[in-house]
């Protein structure tokens, strides 16, 4: 106990100090100086089985105070629950932007829903306007009123090609206060900001509910033909732009936020599982050296604790108890984020159990023939791995 519980400690003085410090959450929008000339931007919203939240998202789209040119086109995947006309009656209740709603019939052989409607809104609006950029946002977001002017002089002021804000979830529920904050905390490990956002680094993602691209990056990459498959959508298109010699930028949100409700553990544990084997790249190796490394990490701290208390062991105890204070330590500036009492932080080993717990029901899903399933649509494995650091 003495040797694994002193690699956990180890291991998180790494992760405290070499990874990126992605625990920090202080990546935010950059320089937003006003540009000289605003450009045109088309707004592209892909929605499946969407009535339920689009009262509260679609109208913030609709309202966006932008001084140049801007445009809505959502595009309705299938929808059964008569999302394309309450789209079309919002739009007429609010004003506001161009709306235009349309639908693309089903998607294509190896393409997935989402990229499938992304495909078809990028068509739209190359047909109908001469947009410089694309905002490609959820139809679960909801922006404030000056978000695409934001994010706009952002990427004119840096010269980016994209810039992506991680939109600050739901936190109501119990379950969404033990397992959403961690999720934004989890992914940051996974790709540090700070990592993404180096020019000429490796390491690329990007969070799907808030992308503004400019068009001419999306051409060069061949965005979203070349990711048609990807069930990770976002972290493949922005390893593409990346790949393609565009600039990439990722951080967390100001003005971004998802109204969709997770109001118990089964819709939570669906959100992650869905894709956790993927990001694995349906590897039995990748996901016995996670299992392994999330036990490590995160589940030997308190149960060398508990094991020293018990049994009188000093070592064990101290290197357990430091390990775990570092592990809080580095959950609570996410909490703070996240408006979350600070008691929380110390409940982490729990949270990564049950992320642990979600990603192995994932891969059985996955050999179950149900893998990447959502919204009535379940998706093969890619031809090609879609996701890495």
């Amino acid at each position: 106990m003495t040797w694994i519980t002193a690699g956990s400690l180890a291991a998180w003085a790494w992760l405290l100090a070499g990874q990126g410090f992605f625990w920090r959450t202080d990546v935010r929008l950059p320089d937003r100086a006003p540009p000289a000339g605003w450009p045109d931007v088309a707004v592209v919203v892909p929605a499946r089985d969407e009535a339920e939240v689009l009262p509260s998202s679609l109208p913030s789209l609709l309202a966006q105070d932008y001084p140049g040119r801007a445009e809505i086109f959502l595009v309705d995947d299938g929808s059964t629950d008569g999302t394309g006309e309450l789209a079309r009656a919002l739009g007429r209740e609010h004003g506001g932007l161009p709306l235009t709603v349309d639908s693309p019939g089903e998607p294509g052989p190896g393409w997935t829903g989402k990229l499938w409607a992304v495909r078809h809104g990028v068509s739209l609006a190359r047909a109908r306007t001469d947009a410089e950029y694309l905002l490609l946002t959820d139809a679960d977001i909801a922006h404030d009123p000056d978000s695409l002017r934001e994010l706009v002089a952002a990427a004119r002021a840096s010269g980016l090609d994209l810039v992506s804000q991680m939109a600050r979830l739901r936190v109501t529920t119990g379950w969404e206060r033990l397992i959403v904050p961690a999720f934004v905390y989890f992914f940051a490990q996974l790709y540090p900001f700070r990592w993404v956002n180096r020019p000429g680094g490796r390491t690329a993602a990007a969070a799907g509910g808030c992308v503004l691209l400019r068009r001419e990056a999306a051409e060069r990459a061949g965005i979203p033909d070349v990711i048609r498959q990807a069930v990770i959508d976002d972290v493949a298109l922005a390893r593409a732009v990346k790949r393609s010699g565009g600039r990439i930028w990722l951080g967390l949100a100001e003005r971004v936020d998802s109204v969709r409700p997770y109001p118990g553990l089964r819709p939570l544990w669906r959100m992650v599982s869905r894709s956790a084997y993927a990001q694995l790249l349906h590897s039995p190796a990748l996901l016995a050296g996670t299992v392994m490394g999330l036990a490590v990490v995160y589940l030997v701290p308190p149960l060398a604790v508990a094991a020293g208390a018990l049994g009188g062991a000093v070592v064990p105890l101290a290197l357990g108890g430091t390990a775990w204070a570092v592990m809080a330590g580095t959950y609570l500036p996410m909490l703070r984020y996240y408006r979350q009492p600070p008691w929380l932080a110390p409940l982490l080993p729990f949270t990564a159990l049950l992320y642990l717990l979600m990603t192995v029901d994932s891969a059985v899903q996955h050999y179950r023939g149900r893998g990447a399933a959502w919204k009535g649509r379940t998706y093969a494995r890619p031809e090609r791995p879609e996701a890495a650091p």
